[in-house]
């Protein structure tokens, strides 16, 4: 269940790194409340995992389902350029989650 927990955290930072582009700098009122509530729903959800996960572990993964979802809502939302090197990297970081979580007995 922490893990679950873990990835929706995650789930929630990908939410409000991409509520951070439609708020446009906090000036648009939906959007900015959207990211806001995000933030604290990841930050809650990875403070709950950390009760039972490693540090190093949780916040590691955290930042990495935060960044690959990213990339991914940067390529599909916003037509973000698509590369080999790119795709290579983001498997690498994916590569990276798989081998924490199988490196955790948590």
């Amino acid at each position: 269940m922490n893990w679950l927990v873990l990835f929706l955290a995650g789930v929630f930072e990908v939410v409000w790194a991409v509520g951070l582009k439609y708020s446009e700098g906090f000036t648009r009122l939906g959007p900015s409340l959207v990211t806001l509530g995000a933030m604290a729903a990841s930050f809650y959800l990875l403070a709950a995992a950390l009760r039972s996960l490693p540090l190093g572990t949780a916040y590691a993964v955290w930042v990495g389902i935060g960044a690959v979802g990213t990339a991914i809502a940067g390529i599909v939302l916003f037509h973000e350029s698509v590369t080999a090197l790119k795709l290579v990297s983001l498997a690498l970081v994916v590569a990276g989650i798989a081998g924490l979580r199988l490196a955790s007995p948590a």
